[in-house]
């Protein structure tokens, strides 16, 4: 057997990881600027230019879409695990502007004037929150340097939104023309203020954590899972297949909602202002792209639903959602994840998408099953919630993981089945049984590859890897880099052992007395520097694998209960 662990040589990333938990036990504001050394000499693929003079544009864009677009006003963080530890620091929330990311779920909240509160679940939104504020500042105050020349500063306050404006603003910055453009994409509507505000003065957050300790977490893992105790109390004596993937897939797939509202959201489709997406329906339907019309049906029901007229048809899904024993449980404590819960005895058999009809669907009625499914956590969470959640429910029949990752070795839109996983939380590498083959994706896979039997490894946070850090693992043969599959598979570990996950150990869950299923999509290649599925709108591109993977989940699923039920 070939080494099972590397050496990967990570020690910029500990000592950053050090540095900004030492400083954070302070009772006091902590200054984003006493990070930012350490920060850059991390060497991160995400911020390359750290270092540099130069604009790194891409870490600014990253790091802009992972944080609320108040932090343009926002100069102090405050982080907490829930209400009641803001409350007893004197922090109510209650008359605070609920904001969000745009490539981030937590939960956050901004006085008005410079003031930003994020919701924290585990330790990996410490990871993920403080090296996205130090990239931020760190690039603002370049860009800043950079507008400080009195043309600059008159062009500002009477510029002109063209391109011709962008070619005088690049001219007087010494910033990219096409970096500029990237910038106005992001930024939209908000990119001349947003710049004026960059210019007008320099970047200095400061951050505080509240409170830190496991018992902290603990109690808000609690508190968000007791409203489904409390509305479904049978909970804790079902056994359940428990999914972790999005809020979107699974369900739609079940009640197949969008594909019997078809000609409603055609209608939507001929819209002036959806004259692209239409296009992509006409060509779809002509059978000139090999695009599932299915999926694109569901993607415009989750556009459809957030305009002002689609309300209507979101109160009838809700209802036929309830019918076919579909329960939502929005997240409504501010820990930043919703649940679903369904039934499977009460599935209407002939709504489902039509990839998973089969004969003797009809048997699972007789199922006292559940299905719960979690909208997917960031990082150390994820141990947090399914070893809670173990407890709390019946016989687990099943656990399948399914979220996005960065591969080493594919493209994006492929999918990737792990059966090794090592995970920097716990220093240990997980061997085990992957229910899932290429053949169980592959029938619904479009444009990607299903790459299985590869290798994982769970980083501490997106920023918190080294070009020397990823190589060395490339070439243990690493391919699949992401978040969760580690922390997920300590729960697992527990759910099978009689006692605590280990630590720097090799771990055999081989054998397992439940049924366990990773399955992950390429949304980066971060050694290629290709874009990410979040860069842009999401498209086929992200539908199809995530659905690909949502389709064999099901069906692993129906095959499993339907047999146990025939048996």
């Amino acid at each position: 057997m070939d080494r099972t662990v590397p050496s990967t040589g990570s020690e910029e990333i500990e000592l950053y990881i050090r540095t900004y938990y030492s400083l954070l036990r302070a009772t006091t504001d902590v200054k984003i600027r006493t990070l930012e050394e350490v920060h850059s000499a991390m060497g991160s693929p995400l911020h390359s230019l750290a270092h540099s003079p130069r604009l790194d544009v891409s870490a600014l864009i990253y790091s802009s879409l992972r944080l609320p677009a108040c932090i343009i006003n926002a100069d102090h963080v405050i982080l907490g695990q829930g209400e009641e530890v803001f409350e007893k620091c004197g922090i109510h929330l209650d008359n605070w502007q609920a904001v969000s990311a745009r490539a981030r779920r937590r939960s956050s909240y901004f006085d008005g004037e410079n003031t930003l509160a994020c919701f924290i679940a585990s330790r990996s939104d410490i990871d993920d929150v403080i090296p996205s504020l130090t990239a931020f500042q760190i690039e603002w105050n370049k860009l800043h340097d950079m507008m400080r020349g009195e043309q600059v500063q008159a062009f500002l306050l009477d510029q002109v939104d063209n391109d011709e404006g962008m070619g005088v603003l690049a001219h007087g910055t010494g910033v990219e023309f096409d970096d500029l453009i990237r910038l106005r994409q992001v930024w939209g509507d908000e990119f001349w203020s947003v710049m004026q505000s960059i210019a007008s003065r320099r970047k200095q957050i400061t951050v505080r954590l509240l409170a830190g300790s496991l018992n902290d977490y603990r109690r808000a893992i609690q508190l968000w899972w007791q409203r489904v105790e409390e509305a479904m109390p049978f909970i804790t004596k079902r056994p359940v297949y428990f999914v972790s993937s999005n809020i979107h897939s699974i369900v739609n797939l079940i009640s197949g909602f969008a594909l019997r509202h078809e000609q409603e959201l055609i209608h939507y489709l001929k819209q002036p202002q959806n004259a692209s997406l239409l296009a992509e329906w006409q060509e779809i339907e002509a059978q000139n792209v090999p695009s599932s019309r299915e999926n694109f049906l569901y993607y415009i029901l989750k556009k459809f639903l957030t305009t002002e007229e689609g309300k209507d048809l979101g109160r009838i899904r809700n209802e036929a959602e309830q019918t076919c024993g579909i329960h939502r449980f929005p997240c409504k404590n501010r820990f930043g994840l919703d649940v679903q819960v369904v039934e499977l005895s009460r599935m209407h058999y002939d709504w489902v998408d039509p990839r998973l009809r089969r004969s003797d669907l009809d048997v699972l009625k007789k199922s006292d099953a559940l299905i719960i499914n979690i909208d997917y956590p960031l990082g150390f969470s994820s141990y947090l919630i399914l070893s809670y959640i173990a407890t709390r429910v019946g016989e687990t029949r099943g656990v399948y993981i399914m979220g996005k990752a960065a591969s080493l070795n594919g493209v994006i839109g492929d999918v990737m089945i792990p059966s090794l996983i090592h995970d920097e939380h716990s220093q240990n590498t997980y061997l085990f049984d992957n229910c899932f083959s290429a053949s169980d994706v592959g029938e619904n896979i479009i444009y990607g590859t299903v790459l299985d039997n590869q290798k994982g490894v769970s980083v501490r946070g997106t920023f918190l890897q080294t070009p020397r850090y990823m190589d060395v693992f490339y070439r243990e043969g690493y391919t699949d880099i992401e978040m969760e599959a580690g922390p997920y598979l300590s729960a697992v570990c527990e759910m099978y052992r009689p006692k605590r996950y280990p630590k720097n150990e090799i771990v055999n869950l081989y054998e397992l007395p439940f049924d366990l299923g990773l399955l992950h999509y390429a949304s980066d290649t971060p050694l290629s520097k290709g874009k990410s599925l979040g860069a842009g709108s999401l498209s086929y591109f992200g539908m199809d694998p995530s659905y690909a993977t949502s389709l064999a989940i099901l069906k692993r699923i129906f095959d499993l209960e339907t047999a146990r039920l025939l048996a």
